[in-house]
């Protein structure tokens, strides 16, 4: 009676976890994404913050700030080697 009364309390703490599991995981997830997300925005507000500041900082008001890339030209090297055409052999 006792190993049945012991498997019987074994199979209702499972099945009462894994329906408690399924109301709140959707809950803890939404909780664990949320800290997630004020974390993410603490670490890179802060250095994105200080990147606005410095460059306020060195800007006057009215200045005028063109900022590209620079222009890169490809140089190929035309002494590669030279082309060699092959033919099957059967």
């Amino acid at each position: 009676m006792g190993l049945l009364r012991t498997i019987l309390i074994i199979l209702l703490v499972y099945y009462g976890l894994k329906i408690l599991s399924r109301i709140f995981a959707p809950v803890l997830m939404r909780f664990a994404a949320k800290k997630a997300q004020e974390r993410f925005g603490q670490q890179f507000g802060g250095f994105q913050n200080q990147a606005q500041q410095r460059t306020e900082q060195k800007r006057k008001e009215g200045e005028t700030i063109i900022d590209k890339m620079p222009n890169q030209t490809k140089s190929s090297n035309e002494k590669v080697g030279e082309y060699i055409d092959f033919e099957e052999i059967d």
